[in-house]
């Protein structure tokens, strides 16, 4: 399999979700007594959609509730006066190992572009400010030696405590036998340690001085600094970099929203049961139901109910919850005998980081004008320690807007912001970029009100994505696997997980792809169906290739 593209085949569950979505075989078949029955959908993001999706080729009626906005953290907001120029509020990169979620991309016809992420030809020049010393560079090399010394001490440190090389190739040939035996004690040597530790600890960073590790934090390799992910465990971030989630990152021209958009309003051409031009935007009636407000098992008919925050009730067979965990025990009333008690637990253990955005649309790209006396672009993608931490700049084209985000911050400088209006983010971000730019007057190309963001004060979603910390690698193991529930007692089955931060990789697209592709293969099981001999699915393989179990 060494000819099939790089993609994040596990490493805790080695899985070919792509292979399985492309197989001509489909994901599986349903009894005829099964068809049209309705599957409650909670949560219209990503996780969501992809899930109803497959559910209603499968000849299911998914029936959505949605609190908020569909589309969830894949939210791109268009600039007053402007539909073709949007600022990306969530997820704006998308690492090409995310295959699953590509699937998607691909066959919503959907066009995308490198990102300009630091350091790379599509920022094509990068500013590096920390301390108020300023680096312009278009690649590594252009960078004093000691960035270099860093970015190679995180490879040697990589490979000293994660044997990384080996990994990431028995990940590249898809040998799920050779990357459980590299992970799986990983698991068990890292699970509670955090990244910081697994930095400072490495013989490779010992032998650097404390300035070092601080620039890496600061900095960082890829998408930029890493010193907000310091507390969480290390696993987190092996598998980020060993799946190859911080490399090769693509935007979606036109913004990430028209995916799940997308797959709302499309009608798929092999469906089972359902008319052709069905699509789940028909099957709900033009729209998703309000929020859901309490689930639990009607007594009478054994089904689980769901009740929308109308009052209205409805029953059903399987019940797919793609809503941030959180929300089962604050926003939604849920039963709690539909889960158990370690279940329970690990919802709430559940830790989500903190993050905000600025963005302002200005005239034209004018960062591509040079300066006369250095040569240097008048602005470039910026990392700095000030309040701002990351400046991204979006060219629409010479004659067109252009697209600056102010300011891309994480944790302790997200919050400081958090109780700012958009209009005093914007004046902050403006003052600290004038430091480094003082001859570049910003301000005067602005044409939009600014457009903010600060996940944590969502109420549908209470921050940005799950950050786990040590000790936590237990908890994901129950929510990931719950989507196996023939061992589950009867009053717990019926009711599945779904969304990235049930994944294993949270913050990425991919993960609640691949967690909404269980939740279709445990709700196909629910109504006695199976997938084909060739193709099978995640569950068929879980047994073998599941996720190692820690000591309790």
């Amino acid at each position: 399999m060494s000819d099939m593209p790089f993609s994040m085949y596990g490493p805790d569950f080695p899985f070919a979700y792509d292979q399985w979505l492309q197989h001509p075989a489909g994901l599986g078949e349903l009894p005829a007594s099964a068809m049209g029955a309705e599957v409650a959908i909670i949560g219209a993001g990503i996780a969501g959609l992809v899930c109803g999706y497959e559910l209603m080729r499968l000849g299911l009626k998914p029936v959505f509730y949605e609190a908020g906005r569909l589309g969830g953290r894949l939210r791109s907001v268009h600039f007053d006066g402007n539909e073709q120029i949007v600022a990306e509020l969530g997820g704006m990169r998308f690492p090409r190992s995310s295959r699953s979620f590509y699937h998607y991309v691909e066959r919503m016809g959907l066009k995308t572009a490198p990102f300009p992420n630091p350091l790379t030809e599509a920022a094509g020049s990068t500013v590096i400010e920390l301390e108020g010393e300023r680096f312009y560079a278009q690649k590594l090399a252009d960078l004093p030696i000691i960035f270099q010394e860093v970015a190679e001490a995180y490879d040697s440190a990589l490979e000293e405590g994660a044997q990384f090389t080996d990994l990431q190739d028995a990940i590249r040939r898809r040998d799920a036998a050779a990357i459980k035996a590299i992970w799986n004690p990983l698991v068990k040597q890292w699970d509670e340690r955090t990244f910081y530790d697994f930095i400072s600890t490495s013989s490779a960073f010992r032998a650097l001085s404390f300035r070092h590790r601080e620039v890496f934090g600061q900095v960082g390799f890829g998408t930029g600094g890493w010193d907000s992910d310091f507390p969480n465990t290390m696993l987190e971030i092996l598998r980020v970099n060993v799946t190859g989630c911080d490399t090769d990152q693509h935007l979606i021209v036109g913004g990430a929203e028209q995916l799940p958009r997308r797959l709302w309003q499309h009608a798929p051409s092999d469906l089972n049961h359902w008319p052709v031009g069905t699509s789940l935007q028909s099957l709900n009636q033009g729209a998703p139901r309000p929020g859901a407000a309490r689930i639990f098992r009607d007594g009478q008919t054994d089904q689980i109910a769901v009740t929308d925050t109308r009052g209205h009730t409805e029953r059903f067979a399987a019940v797919v919850c793609t809503c941030q965990s959180w929300l089962l025990t604050t926003a939604i009333d849920t039963e709690e005998s539909l889960f158990s008690h370690p279940l329970w637990m690990a919802l709430d253990r559940t830790r989500y980081m903190q993050s905000a955005k600025t963005f302002v649309m200005v005239d034209r790209p004018f960062w591509k004008e040079r300066d006369p006396v250095t040569g240097e672009k008048r602005m470039s993608m910026t990392l700095t320690d000030r309040l701002t931490r990351g400046t991204y700049l979006f060219d629409h084209g010479d004659d067109q807007p252009g697209v600056i985000c102010l300011s891309y911050s994480w944790m302790s400088d997200a919050l400081k912001v958090l109780p700012l209006d958009a209009q005093k983010r914007t004046q902050l971000a403006l003052s600290a970029l004038s430091r480094i730019y003082p001859d570049v007057d910003i301000a005067s190309h602005i044409r939009s009100n600014p457009i903010t963001i600060s996940w944590e004060d969502d109420p549908n979603f209470l921050g940005a994505f799950k950050g786990a910390l040590p000790g936590h690698y237990r908890y994901n193991h129950r929510m990931y696997g719950h989507f196996m529930q023939q061992h589950l007692p009867a009053q717990q089955r019926g009711i599945f997980l779904a969304g990235d931060d049930i994944s294993w990789t949270p913050a990425w697209a991919e993960g609640a792809v691949q967690t909404a592709l269980n939740a279709v293969w445990g709700v196909m099981t629910q109504f006695k169906g199976c997938c084909a001999t060739d193709n099978p699915g995640p569950g068929d393989l879980y047994p073998a290739w599941g996720p190692v179990s820690l000591a309790p």
